[in-house]
């Protein structure tokens, strides 16, 4: 009896299996069968003459399912978005009523139009509901993961584009903007190898091979990268960033001359961003100065400030360089070598008591400054004195006249004086009072430097 019953069931079954798939190649018949018929209306007729005819029927039956079907398939071919737009939502709307319209099929091409339309909100929600109906769709995942990726949600967008390449692994796109989409979202070591996967498929790509140049750069890369930035330098599109990249790096290793070469091969190139050309004379003009050819660097600054009123600290910039063009021994101060700055803080010195006679017992040179003792003789007083000369054009605070004036007691100097390129704090002037210290800020210290003549 049991065998029978097991016998009834698979019969049954399998009736069941026979009757689905009948119904399928039928359905599947009909469809290829209405398609062959569009399609040979559309050879004879002309798709203007057909589209006339399938409008005149709905004129009659607005729901007239074949001719929306039919309207719609020509409106997606000939790419008219917003008109397949509107013949999917009619269709969309119809589906509760009618089973045979394919809601996963709709809603879909409702979504293309819509993310082709650039309406990204209704994309996602079309491809949404199309995504419930067929999960495993690659059509669907792909133009949801781009709506996403258009509204800049590369989380989600991330999300579709694996789902993407599990779907279909020998499709590049998938891998393109999986890569992107971290890249966006600045997961730089996340994205690298599926931008490389891309770049060996499309290796003339420069786009991409700026995008990984610059993941590289910021995952510790620095090598590989400059050497991307450094080969993409000549590239009319990329050429301009590039060279502002390789710049950039070549300044954190200051190697300033191998900057200036890059940012000066970008000033050669056309149709430079705006952009990129104000931050380029920016970082050049601080490299010039940074060489000591404080003439060049100050032209190309007076040039920004006339193009670029107000740009970062360029108005500043230009008053201080100004002086320091005007003054050569400013210059020495700031920008020479150790034994010319000891050279020049010695004659100022002198310069600074022009009626004493000065005599040198020691000299220290640290990180942050140069420190000499000196003996002062004039005809009214003579003192033991200890001078400390800053090259920083920052403000200097108490803390640091604080451990002078200590150093200072230690070597039993009778008097101290700080001098600096910047200035000192209030705190530090407030210091001072009532103790045997002085300080010299920029406008003393210019002063005395235009009596010293460093050839004499």
């Amino acid at each position: 009896m049991g065998i029978v019953i097991s016998v009834l069931v698979f019969l049954i079954i399998a009736g069941l299996v026979f009757v689905i798939l009948l119904s399928s190649k039928s359905s599947k018949g009909d469809k290829n069968k209405k398609e062959g018929k569009l399609t040979s209306n559309l050879q004879k007729k002309g798709s203007s003459a057909v589209v006339k005819e399938l409008e005149k029927k709905l004129l009659h039956d607005p729901h007239n399912l074949e001719a929306l079907t039919d309207l719609g398939k020509i409106y997606f071919d000939s790419q008219n978005w917003e008109k397949v737009w509107a013949v999917y939502k009619n269709l969309y709307s119809l589906a509760p009523v009618r089973t045979d319209i394919d809601i996963a099929f709709c809603t879909r091409r409702m979504g293309i139009a819509a993310y082709s339309l650039g309406k990204y909100d209704e994309a996602i929600n079309a491809f949404l509901l199309s995504g419930k109906q067929n999960p495993d769709s690659y059509e669907t995942n792909y133009y949801l993961g781009m709506s996403f990726y258009c509204k800049e949600i590369y989380d989600k967008a991330i999300i579709c584009f694996r789902k993407c390449k599990i779907l279909n692994p020998e499709n590049t796109d998938a891998y393109l903007y999986l890569g992107m989409s971290f890249f966006k979202a600045q997961k730089y070591k996340d994205c690298l190898p599926y931008l490389k996967h891309v770049l060996d498929l499309q290796p003339d790509n420069k786009e991409l091979l700026f995008n990984m140049a610059v993941a590289m750069s910021e995952t510790g890369m620095t090598d590989k990268a400059l050497k991307v930035f450094v080969h993409l330098r000549p590239d009319p599109q990329y050429g301009a960033m590039s060279c502002l990249e390789a710049g950039k790096m070549h300044e954190r290793f200051k190697d300033y001359a191998s900057a200036i070469g890059d940012y000066e091969i970008a000033l050669k190139l056309s149709n430079v961003p705006d952009n990129i050309l104000v931050q380029i004379k920016y970082h050049i003009a601080n490299d010039y100065i940074a060489t000591n050819n404080i003439p060049k660097g100050l032209a190309v600054l007076k040039q920004l400030q006339a193009t670029h009123p107000g740009y970062k600290d360029v108005d500043t910039l230009v008053l201080r360089y100004s002086e320091l063009n005007q003054n050569q021994n400013l210059q020495l101060y700031l920008f020479s070598g150790t034994s010319d700055f000891v050279a020049l803080c010695r004659k100022f010195i002198g310069a600074y008591y022009p009626d004493g006679f000065v005599k040198v017992e020691d000299v220290n040179v640290i990180s942050e400054c140069v420190e000499i003792i000196c003996s002062v003789e004039t005809n009214k007083w003579e003192r033991k004195q200890m001078f400390r000369f800053y090259r920083t054009q920052t403000v200097i605070g108490d803390i640091y006249i604080r451990e002078f004036h200590s150093k200072m007691r230690d070597a039993k100097c009778d008097n101290g004086t700080c001098v600096t390129m910047g200035s000192f704090s209030e705190s530090a002037h407030k210091y001072i009072e009532g103790r045997p210290l002085d300080l010299i800020e920029k406008d003393q210290l210019s002063t005395v430097l235009k009596k010293i003549n460093m050839f004499s």
